[in-house]
């Protein structure tokens, strides 16, 4: 997930008269750093602990272009090679309808069959998209050829405005949300292929 978003405002805005005040990002994206840091707590009393290694990261500059994430992918802290997959929460936080967005599922032949046994128990209605390219930092991972997934609520109409308060959030949701990455994050990690 990333943790940047536009501060007091800046060309970004979609409340231009309103540049100056605190654009929050509870949404967008507090919600997905915030499930960065609870999938990390949940993966550090996983029993049996996880055959693979997992890094937990939040990336900054985002907004201004993927800088973050495209740094890591430039500049690895661990050989690409040994990256099985990258998980992206961005915009989590605004579960509507129970209607999940599930990008890169393409990406990988076993993606998708796993998010629909999986989701069996989290109960989301999930809507596909086979394409690991999109305005979040996946992209920077897909372009290196690393399957990615993009678990996305959907745009509203606080988007990008001072309004994206942390009061809008869906807790509930966001848990049911967090519970199916946490399943395909916990089979990821516990599977010894490729």
């Amino acid at each position: 997930a990333y943790y940047d978003h536009l501060g007091l405002g800046n060309r970004n805005s979609l409340a231009p008269s309103l540049i100056g005040q605190v654009h929050h990002g509870a949404d967008d994206n507090a919600s997905g750093t915030a499930g960065v840091i609870e999938l990390a707590r949940l993966a550090a009393g996983s029993k049996p602990p996880w055959k693979r290694s997992v890094l937990f990261m939040t990336f900054a500059g985002e907004e201004i272009g993927l800088l973050g994430s495209s740094y890591f992918v430039n500049h690895p802290t661990v050989p690409l090679s040994n990256i099985d997959a990258m998980i992206n929460m961005d915009m989590i936080g605004r579960l509507v309808k129970n209607r999940l967005f599930v990008g890169g599922v393409g990406t990988s032949p076993g993606l998708k069959p796993a998010l629909e046994q999986l989701d069996k128990d989290a109960g989301i209605d999930l809507n596909f998209s086979e394409s690991g390219y999109g305005s979040s930092d996946h992209t920077s991972f897909n372009a290196k050829k690393i399957p990615v997934l993009f678990f996305f609520s959907g745009l509203h109409t606080d988007y990008h405005k001072p309004s994206d308060t942390a009061d809008k959030i869906n807790a509930e949701g966001a848990v049911k949300v967090l519970s199916l990455v946490y399943r395909i994050t916990d089979r990821l990690a516990s599977d010894e292929s490729k």
